[in-house]
């Protein structure tokens, strides 16, 4: 095992990565840049570094700052988060060839899956059901016109190396194929700097269905159930659950089957998550994200697995200590992704915390690295805390997820509690009866706070 780990990451998500290491008996190293001296990770791991001024691609994506950090301070071993560097084939390369072990798959596995189009050849090539769309890259309009006859309007034209809903553009019809297409390039390139774009069918009121799947070196791999993330806001997740209300047991054991199989045959190691969307009773793989998700704490509360321990022990060599039939499910679990931000316009709102008190009690969690006296600093993803419920079934949590926002103070800046709070009191959302359209359909009906 380990003795000792650097976390190349920031915030609750640097903090979740530090708690698992202590408990595990694992030294911590915090990177930060000099927008976050004072932030909650830095003022408890073991060590800290500073790696540069506050705009990320000067500290948080500086590979050789990190690099250096994980040299001086003796590090095994390098844990990289989510965003940032996460999924950077070459980053992960970097540290493998400077000694340290990547916490994480292999680069060929993070390359294979961060293009789309190499991503969907590899699960057809597995068996996974996919959306119809182009075998490779649109290159041209009268290329779009004929492969979007062959599959019907509405379309979708999408990155193929993007993410987090940059680079994706709709046309319902033939006439708003030419700007969707020429939209897509260029929002691609600018957040990506690859304007490549490929096509899929668009689907109207689908699921947004993620599959946990954990694998280590030895040939074990288990899925974790899925999670329903059909909530979003211009494809950003806003609000996740797990299990999913609009799977029944057969389609669950289904589609676990499935991805077991695929990833067992991709010689895959370590956490992933396959998304899919599900309509009319099919699934669809979209894309796989080859490492720790935001959500992932709704998984641990169903199953009572730590995915950051285990990933951390898959990374070490070690064998998975439990098989399939040993991971049970029991109750349900929400996720709240509370944001610094207008609840209304969506507008970041950095700033000082002068109040701030967590809910508590029976089966609530509290990711987050705030604290009273904290500034949170106007450079990065707007992100400040996960409420976390569990219930022993879906109506429970509910019941406790709103007695937890009624008592979750943050105060001296806006955030999305009060659209959360609003929310939980929508018939289609307690009824389960929602799509990833859903939410942007409630908010243009003004039914906003």
């Amino acid at each position: 095992m380990f003795e000792k780990i650097l976390i190349a990451n920031r915030g609750e998500i640097a903090l979740r990565i530090h708690r698992a290491c202590r408990e595990m008996g694992i030294h911590t190293v915090a990177i930060h840049s000099t927008a976050d001296a004072n932030a909650m990770h830095v003022r408890l791991a073991d060590e800290s570094v500073c790696i540069g001024p506050p705009p990320p691609n000067q500290s948080y994506l500086n590979i050789p700052a990190i690099i250096s950090a994980a040299t001086i301070t003796g590090a095994d071993a390098i844990h990289p988060g989510v965003g940032f560097l996460s999924e950077n084939a070459g980053f992960a390369e970097i540290v493998e060839a400077h000694g340290f072990t990547f916490v994480g798959p292999s680069p060929d596995h993070i390359r294979m899956m961060g293009d789309k189009i190499t991503a969907k050849r590899a699960m057809i090539e597995a068996g996974v059901p996919c959306v119809p769309g182009s075998d490779g890259a649109i290159e041209s309009l009268e290329a779009a016109k004929k492969f979007a006859a062959s599959i019907g309007y509405p379309v979708l034209i999408k990155a193929t190396g993007g993410g987090g809903g940059r680079g994706m553009k709709v046309a319902r019809d033939e006439s708003q194929l030419a700007q969707a297409l020429q939209l897509a390039k260029s929002e691609a390139k600018s957040a990506f700097g690859n304007d490549e774009v490929y096509m899929e069918k668009f689907l109207d009121k689908p699921r947004h269905i993620e599959v946990q799947v954990l694998a280590d070196n030895h040939g074990n791999v288990v899925h974790l159930g899925e999670r329903d993330c059909s909530l979003q806001r211009r494809h950003q997740k806003v609000l996740e659950e797990a299990p999913s209300p609009a799977l029944n047991a057969e389609e669950r054991e289904k589609l676990g089957k499935i991805v077991v199989k695929a990833i067992e045959k991709l010689g895959y190691r370590s956490v992933g998550t396959l998304e899919f969307l599900y309509e009319n009773g099919e699934f669809y793989f979209i894309e796989m994200n080859t490492r720790l998700q935001v959500e992932h704490p709704i998984t641990e509360m169903i199953t009572d697995i730590d995915l950051v321990r285990e990933q951390i022990r898959v990374a070490s060599g070690a064998a998975l200590g439990f098989s399939q039939a040993d991971i049970k499910f029991f109750g349900h679990a929400i996720e709240c992704r509370v944001n610094a931000e207008d609840p209304l316009t969506f507008q970041p709102s950095p700033g000082k915390v002068t109040d701030y008190h967590a809910p508590g009690g029976l089966g609530v969690r509290v990711d987050s690295a705030l604290y009273t006296g904290y500034a949170i600093p106007p450079y990065y993803d707007s992100l400040v805390s996960k409420l976390v419920v569990h219930g022993r079934n879906r109506a429970e949590c509910m019941m406790r997820l709103r007695r937890a926002l009624e008592e979750y103070v943050i105060g001296g800046i806006k955030t999305t509690i009060p659209l959360h709070r609003k929310l939980l009191t929508e018939k289609s959302f307690i009824d389960g009866d929602y799509d990833i359209h859903w939410l942007e359909r409630w908010m243009d009906g003004g039914k906003r706070e």
